[in-house]
């Protein structure tokens, strides 16, 4: 009795640590008070007013989905490319091409920021939108590498050559055989890429033009400012509605798996 008391204590606790604050900020989107930490008499749906009344706060969100989605398809490409011709290679080249691939999962962000970022310039690029995609697709590329190289050890080596043996083309067989059984992988790689270049700081304020910005700009630079700009109340708002996205996705996302294991169980 004991111990589940203090297990669920404990997991109560950390999560407590790890929502609270948001869920705080989301409360704080509802209330008219201009500073957070200051609570006001006034509630209401104002904030979220000024939110979709606000051009240039738009303008970012629009800005970050764009860039991520286009990121995220080049990553996504790239990632499945390298991870084939990784699998089919001979082991040395294997391990070599599988060690360097995990470089920039380990390595710290903040070098290969300024990695990206002086190989634009020394190649003309200087701080523009190419600089900026080239720095996503380099921190998309490795985790959908890692996300389909393990669909590829589980795929059975049979089914490419059996492909083949039954007249298809070595394309037809990768884009009929391979990326169908892949598919899940590269999904879910899709999906990890598409969150780290929503998320993405430090990257993009080393690689961005200096009229663009991304949320994660926008909301840095408004509150490196004091806090004290008219959009900030207003990025309360834009955080809950992040938030619930993200609440939303996860629901749905199990309700599909659940009815996948169903439909198995079926099966």
């Amino acid at each position: 009795m004991v111990k589940k008391i203090f297990k669920w204590g404990y997991l109560i606790i950390v999560l407590a640590f790890m929502y609270a604050p948001i869920l705080l900020l989301t409360v704080y989107s509802f209330n008219l008070s201009p500073d957070i930490g200051v609570w006001s008499g006034n509630w209401g749906f104002d904030l979220y007013a000024q939110l979709f009344s606000n051009g240039d706060v738009l303008q970012t969100v629009v800005n970050t989905i764009v860039l991520a989605l286009i990121a995220s398809i080049l990553a996504t490409i790239l990632g499945t490319i390298g991870a084939i011709g990784t699998f089919y290679s001979k082991r040395k080249v294997n391990r070599i091409l599988d060690g360097v691939t995990q470089i920039p999962v380990i390595n710290a962000e903040i070098v290969t920021a300024v990695s990206i970022a002086l190989v634009c310039t020394m190649f003309a690029f200087g701080r523009t939108y190419a600089s900026l995609l080239i720095g996503h697709i380099v921190l998309c590329f490795p985790f959908v590498y890692l996300s389909v190289l393990p669909k590829l050890k589980q795929l059975d080596g049979n089914l490419y050559e059996a492909a083949l043996d039954l007249g298809a083309s070595p394309t037809k067989a990768l884009f009929t055989v391979i990326i169908p059984e892949i598919l899940p992988g590269i999904l879910s790689g899709f999906m990890m890429s598409i969150t780290l270049s929503l998320d993405d700081y430090i990257v993009t304020t080393f690689t961005k033009p200096p009229t663009f910005d991304t949320i994660s700009t926008y909301v840095f630079d408004a509150y490196a400012k004091g806090g004290k700009g008219s959009s900030v109340p207003a990025l309360r708002a834009l955080s809950a509605i992040i938030f619930l996205i993200m609440i939303i996705y996860l629901i749905v996302q199990n309700i599909v798996a659940r009815r996948g294991k169903k439909d198995e169980k079926k099966a």
